[in-house]
């Protein structure tokens, strides 16, 4: 006789002592699934960095903004694609030629602070960074979403800096793997600041050392 007619003939009693003494297993086949880990991007491989001045570099040099600093920890070939002064929207319309004419194998997307300096609609700058994340892997290419802090001069002063809510959202809503806190820990702190925006050659390392942690939890980066 099958497991499934036994416990139907059970009274209650022995039905509940049957069922604890099954298989686990057998009663818990979600919790034992993962998602599966990334493979790991190979020396050599084009990464494309999307951003604004952050990323860009202003505040240091193009040879100490972070893309730089994260080639020569990675070994990949990491294009700066940052631009300053770009708003989400701007970041979207110029990413189909970045696409093509460097066909990347990952995009890294930090994008979203002049939105929320010019008090631009949040939900707009959510709704162009989910079509980024979609362009992108329509592309073909892998996508790091990074948290950009609810920026405003006076939590910049402070050293109270927090990511805004929406990137761990889309995170969530697109299964997409997160780089929380980078850009809010190092914009905390006077001494890896160029102004109260930008990072300076320090806070720009910084930024990529512990970026480069969250690529090898991923499984990016061997």
């Amino acid at each position: 006789m099958t497991s499934s007619r036994l416990v139907a003939k059970l009274p209650r009693r022995r039905l509940l002592l049957t069922l604890a003494a099954l298989p686990t297993v057998a009663f818990l086949p979600a919790c034992s699934k993962r998602a599966p880990q990334a493979q790991a991007l190979p020396a050599g491989s084009t990464v494309l960095a999307l951003g604004d001045s952050l990323t860009s570099g202003v505040g240091a040099t193009p040879d100490t903004a972070y893309p730089t600093v994260l080639q020569s920890l990675t070994g990949w070939q990491v294009v700066n694609g940052g631009v300053s002064g770009d708003t989400t929207a701007q970041a979207l319309a110029r990413l189909p030629a970045l696409l093509q004419e460097h066909q990347p194998r990952l995009v890294i997307v930090s994008i979203g602070g002049n939105d929320f300096l010019r008090q631009m609609s949040a939900g707009a700058a959510k709704a162009t960074i989910r079509e980024i994340s979609r362009t992108v892997q329509a592309g073909g290419a892998q996508v790091l979403l990074v948290a950009v802090p609810q920026v405003s001069l006076l939590a910049a002063g402070t050293g109270s800096l927090k990511d805004h809510p929406l990137y761990a959202e889309l995170a969530e809503e697109l299964k997409l793997p997160l780089h929380a806190e980078g850009w809010a820990r190092v914009l905390s702190q006077p001494d890896l600041r160029a102004d109260t925006v930008h990072a300076n050659a320090q806070g720009y390392r910084s930024f990529a050392e512990g970026l480069v942690q969250t690529l090898r939890k991923v499984g990016w980066l061997a």
